[in-house]
Order: C-alpha cells, then sequence, then structure tokens
C-alpha cells in the first residue's frame, strides 16, 4: 500500500479492530455472567436429581493417547518470508496441534519449532481450484479472470492446502498421491479433533460460554448452525468478532488494495492473519477476565442455590407455564405446517451415511482382528499377540485406516433443506458423527484389549484363535448396542439443531415483546437463575421434541439400520467386565515383548509411540528447496500456457524423494 497512507489505514484498522472487539466482548461478558448463573443453577439440580442416558456397555479409557503421539513425517512446504519451497519435518503430538520443524534433525535435538498450526477453523484441501474458489468469494470483486494462473506454482500436482477465512493459509506439497491421500487424512483428523475442542468436563463453563454465544448470534439475527463454532473460547469469540468486522475491514482495506491480482489477495490475506492475530488476543485476555469474575462468585451462588433450590424450582415452574399459555399455540402452529412434514425426510438422510459409518467402524475393528488370527495360527506366542495389539490399540487414532468410515458418513447431504431451516453446512453433523465414531472404535479396542489380556493371563495362548473369536463376539453385541444407544442420541441432537433455531427465528418477533412482563413474575432473588428468555427456548424445544422423539423411535422399532428399541436395556448385563474398565491401558510391547537392554535414548523413544508410520525422510529434493513461487502473475491466457510449460519441465526434472512406507 505503501508510505504515509499504510501507516493511516493500518492505525484505522487497529482502531477499528479494536472498537469492534470490545463492543462484542462488553456483550459477552454480560450475557456470559448471566447463562453463568442458569448453568451453575442447571448443574446443581443436575446432581441434586440425578438423571442420565443409559449406561454404556463398552469400557471407556480416560486418557487414551497417553505417551502417544499421532504423526510425524517430511512434507515440502512453501515459506511465506522468501517464497521458496523447503523440506520440512512436521509433528503431531497428542494435542494435534501440528508443529514444523526445519528438519528431522532438529527435532530430535529438542529445538523449538519454526512455529505450531492449530487446525481449529481450517479446510483441508488438495486442489488449486478449490482453494481459488475459496479465495475470491473471501473477497468480492478480486476475482481471477477464466484461464488466469494461481498465484503459487506447486513443484509437482499433489498440494495440500490448510484454508482458514480469516487466519494464515498454509501451503505444502508432495510427490506421489498416496503421499497425497495419507497426509490427507492426518491434516483432516487435526482438523477433526481441533473442532471439537470444548470440553465437556467444564460443566459449568461449557453450557455457560456456549448459550452466551447463541444468544449473542441470534440477537444479530444469526441463526442456525456456525461452522466457526470450532475451537477454544478465545478462537470462537475471535470468529464471532471476526463475523461482524470482516465487512467493515473490506469496505475500508478493498479500496486501497493495488496491484496485479495475486498481489491484491495476498495482501488481503495478511491483513485479516494480522488483524485474526490481534483479536484473538483481546478476546483471550478479556474472556479470562470474564470466567474468573463468575469463578470467583460461584461459592456464593451454589450455597444460595442449595438452600433455596425448592423455591427457584417452584418459582421457574410458575413462569414457564405462564410463558407455555402464550408460546406453545404458535408453536404447535408451526410445528403442523413447516416441521412435521419434514422430520421423517431429514431424518433419513441422516442416518443412511451415519450408519454407513458406524457400519464400517465394526469392518474395520472385524478385519483387524481377523489379521491377527490369521498370524496367531503359525505363531501363536503372547509375543505375537503383543506386536498385533500394539497395532490395534491406537486403532482408533489412525486417521488412514480409519478414513474409510469417515468417507461414508461425509456422502451426508441436506440439500434441497439446508436454506429452508438455515444450515449452513452439513459439515457440523459430519465431524460430530466422525468423533462419535472414533470414541466408539476406542471403545471396542479397550474393551477387546482388557478381554484379551484377562484371558491371557489366565488361559495363556492355547488355542488362540478360539479365545480371540471368543473376545471378539463378546465386544460385537456391546458394540452394536452401544451403536445403536449412540446414534439415536445423535439423531435427536442433530435435528433439535436443525429445527429449533428455525423455530425461534420464527417466533421470536410475535413472541419477543411479550416476554419481559413474565420477568417481573420472578422473585429478585431468584431473577439470576431464571431466565425468560432460556424458559422461552425450554419451551420451544420441549414443542419439538415429542415429535423428534416419535421419529427416532419409530425407526429403531423398524429397526431401520441396527438401531435397537429403547425398551432394551443391556445395563449391568456383564459386571465383571465393567470390574475392568478401571484398569489402565495396556502396554503390551512392555508387558510381552520380551525384555531388552535399551539405552535411554531409545527407552524414551519407545515411551513415546506414534500412531500413524508413514514416512522415513531420505534425504530432501534440490528441486522444491530451489523452487519459488512465482513473483509475477500474468492474468491472460497466454500467461497461463507459459506457466504450464514451466510446469511439465519441473515435473520431467523431478529428484527423488522421501520413501513412503507402509
Amino acid at each position: 500500500l505503501g508510505g504515509q497512507q499504510t501507516r493511516v489505514v493500518a492505525d484505522k484498522k487497529k482502531q477499528s479492530n479494536f472498537a469492534r472487539t470490545g463492543v462484542v466482548m462488553a456483550e459477552f461478558g454480560h450475557l456470559y455472567e448471566q447463562q453463568y448463573a442458569v448453568a451453575l443453577f442447571n448443574k446443581v439440580r443436575f446432581d441434586l436429581e440425578g438423571g442420565g442416558g443409559l449406561q454404556p456397555q463398552l469400557l471407556q479409557r480416560k486418557n487414551p493417547l497417553v505417551n502417544k503421539s499421532i504423526f510425524s513425517g517430511s512434507i515440502f512446504q512453501c515459506l511465506e518470508e522468501n517464497k521458496k519451497w523447503r523440506n520440512r519435518f512436521l509433528f503431531v503430538p497428542d494435542t494435534y496441534n501440528i508443529s514444523y520443524y526445519d528438519n528431522k534433525a532438529t527435532y530430535d535435538k529438542h529445538l523449538p519449532p519454526k512455529g505450531t498450526i492449530n487446525c481449529a477453523g481450517y479446510k483441508v484441501l488438495n486442489s488449486m481450484e478449490q482453494y481459488m474458489d475459496l479465495i475470491s468469494s473471501s473477497l468480492p470483486g478480486v476475482k481471477a479472470k477464466v484461464g488466469s494462473a494461481p498465484f503459487l506454482k506447486f513443484p509437482s500436482q499433489f498440494p495440500l492446502m490448510l484454508w482458514h477465512p480469516y487466519a494464515r493459509h498454509y501451503f505444502f506439497c508432495v510427490e506421489t498421491e498416496k503421499e497425497q491421500q495419507k497426509w490427507h487424512a492426518v491434516l483432516q483428523d487435526c482438523v477433526r479433533h481441533a473442532n471439537d475442542g470444548l470440553s465437556e468436563e467444564h460443566e459449568v463453563q461449557t453450557p455457560a460460554f456456549t448459550d452466551t454465544v447463541r444468544l449473542y448470534r441470534q440477537a444479530q439475527g444469526h441463526f442456525g448452525t456456525w461452522e466457526m463454532m470450532c475451537g477454544v473460547p478465545s478462537q470462537i469469540l475471535s470468529n464471532l468478532v471476526m463475523e461482524s468486522l470482516l465487512p467493515e475491514l473490506r469496505e475500508l482495506i478493498s479500496p486501497r488494495l493495488k496491484g496485479k491480482l495475486h498481489e491484491r489477495q495476498r495482501n488481503w490475506m495478511l491483513i485479516t492473519d494480522a488483524v485474526y492475530s490481534l483479536v484473538q488476543s483481546q478476546c483471550q485476555s478479556q474472556y479470562e477476565v470474564a470466567v474468573q469474575k463468575c469463578e470467583a462468585a460461584r461459592s456464593t451462588l451454589e450455597a444460595f442455590i442449595r438452600t433455596d433450590m425448592d423455591q427457584i424450582i417452584t418459582s421457574k415452574e410458575h413462569v414457564t407455564n405462564k410463558i407455555k399459555a402464550v408460546v406453545l399455540p404458535k408453536a404447535e402452529k408451526l410445528l403442523k405446517v413447516s416441521i412435521q412434514p419434514y422430520i421423517s425426510s431429514i431424518l433419513d438422510a441422516l442416518m443412511e451415511p451415519t450408519s454407513r459409518g458406524f457400519f464400517e467402524v465394526r469392518d474395520v475393528f472385524f478385519r483387524e482382528l481377523v489379521d491377527m488370527s490369521k498370524n496367531s495360527l503359525n505363531n501363536g506366542t503372547k509375543e505375537t499377540v503383543a506386536q498385533h495389539m500394539e497395532k490395534i490399540s491406537m486403532l482408533a487414532f489412525h486417521p488412514v485406516k480409519m478414513q474409510s468410515c469417515y468417507e461414508k458418513v461425509e456422502q451426508l447431504s441436506l440439500e434441497g433443506l439446508q436454506q429452508r431451516f438455515d444450515v449452513s453446512s452439513p459439515s457440523v453433523f459430519v465431524q460430530r458423527a466422525q468423533i462419535l465414531m472414533r470414541k466408539q472404535m476406542d471403545d471396542a479396542v479397550y474393551t477387546f484389549e482388557q478381554i484379551l489380556h484377562q484371558s491371557l493371563e489366565s488361559q495363556g495362548t492355547e488355542d488362540l484363535c478360539n479365545t480371540i473369536q471368543r473376545c471378539q463376539d463378546r465386544v460385537n453385541k456391546k458394540f452394536d448396542y452401544d451403536s445403536s444407544t449412540v446414534r439415536k442420541r445423535f439423531f435427536r441432537e442433530a435435528l433439535l439443531q436443525i429445527f429449533i433455531p428455525y423455530m425461534l427465528k420464527q417466533l421470536t418477533p410475535s413472541c419477543a415483546s411479550e416476554l419481559p412482563r413474565f420477568q417481573e413474575l420472578i422473585f429478585e432473588d431468584f431473577s439470576q437463575f431464571i431466565l425468560v428468555e432460556n424458559i422461552f427456548e425450554e419451551v420451544v424445544l420441549h414443542s419439538v421434541m415429542k415429535d423428534i422423539m416419535m421419529a427416532v423411535k419409530e425407526a429403531a422399532v423398524q429397526r431401520r439400520h441396527n438401531l435397537y428399541r429403547d425398551s432394551i436395556v443391556l445395563s449391568n448385563s456383564d459386571p465383571s467386565l465393567h470390574l475392568l474398565g478401571e484398569s489402565p491401558s495396556i502396554d503390551w510391547a512392555e508387558k510381552y515383548g520380551g525384555k531388552q537392554d535399551e539405552s535411554s535414548e531409545s527407552q524414551r523413544i519407545r515411551r513415546v509411540k506414534q500412531v500413524v508410520s508413514m514416512i522415513q525422510v531420505e534425504g530432501s529434493s534440490e528441486l522444491f528447496r530451489d523452487t519459488p513461487t512465482i513473483d509475477v502473475i500474468l492474468e491472460e491466457n497466454d500467461g497461463a500456457q507459459e506457466e504450464k510449460a514451466d510446469v511439465e519441465a519441473t515435473t520431467q526434472t523431478r529428484s527423488p524423494v522421501p520413501k513412503v512406507t507402509e
């Protein structure tokens, strides 16, 4: 942008950033304080009254990734500072935050990484066409002409990109399609894990936070699912700020972006990344202040709730009945006309791909055990079993082996319904289903581990194949039951996520003006635990819940997709198994792998085991090391043809690359 003009624009931009962030966080802090008290009341009430869902049949381990890393390997990365490709060593620990190093030697020396990537909110792309479509849509009015060359030249035809609407983009490249597929699976798993960032262990903070974000967006007129509800609270709040700040930035910055197409696009990316970093820092500090303020008052609030619980419940029920009288007639009319006709079709759209994904989880698990049984026929020793179980124990966290499961649910489509019900994208439901599938696989593997270990300790390896088969049959029955329970819960929650925002959007204009008068019915001492806005939403939720429960129940009665009826309960059907649930994960190599003298470094490496073993670094490619991105982009067809010739010449002179291992 140049000189004095740059400084003026930068100052305006910074002032706008701080002002917008301050406004959003001030409103968020006020709402959060209200929702925190409500969430605390709900938590204390649940603790006193009890409740909960059906007891899972499979065992669940608490910390599956202790002493584990997900992946490490070599890949080519385009460097922003000098526009050149370099061989980089990437390491993915159990946090799924990607660290990248100059080389493996740097990592082995425990030196700090060049950088770390938190993948929350990113999309993993494997074609420049996908990337350019997203870039063009992010900056209206700055679009590529037909046939224009991309602003980045990849030295091979197998690119990988991490795209984010606000944060820095990352560009990688590999030499074979097989490498690309494996890296794509690993990167997608990083995104999937990071997007599932809010911990359910925070029984007050998490519901208070999610309800506050939802209510804030609804006040801005944004109902429906939100793709950027991903990551940790500071990231989500930054996304919330950027949602309203970005249009202002475009209006301020876009007219001042000069140069060729790729220069304008690149400058816009750098600006949004810088703004996003500033916003995130500000959101982090202000969110911490809001949480600390609420946590400081928690013990006093909780003591008050426990003392006056009955009176608070009675007061809430009285107000709820008053609000029902106003809201229910309108809600039931809306249900009959706009919701009930679509419940069945949307449920079908959810059930088919999700159930196929869970069935594939079962099949992948089965195939791994079949391979182990076959190998134990010839060499049925505890050492052989240990070798196989070392691999199987982390099956759920092996993104390449789980890819076939994830792909099934990626076929989920709500086409034709998204616009009607303000569903921005099915990706929210796809990623949630994939997380549940991974959890189900790990439960099955952990349960099998414990049963097999118990059998080996009592019976040894005699008749090992039959022992494996009996353990597998025992696990499969429990898997089918838990799979049904998990999927039914997922279907109910997904339907609520689709219908409730739509109903609130339709009902709020006619009901919102009547709600304040009900606040007068609440005793002042109880007013922080009883909010009429929350009761209004609860009434709307319960109005549609009956129809949703009935639709899912009918699907189970018909045994569609192997769903079980609610009347089939297997609680405490295997009490001896649940005693094993307190056992730690089994270190198969240490227990049965034989004793060997090892150096302290070898022991350290062995203790931190890697789930995915993909690439052995055998030097780097000189071609990639010295290949710069294109500094001048020709936007006419002639330039595209010249670049095509350059790429073809590059491909023909390709040099050796890291070896791919299975």
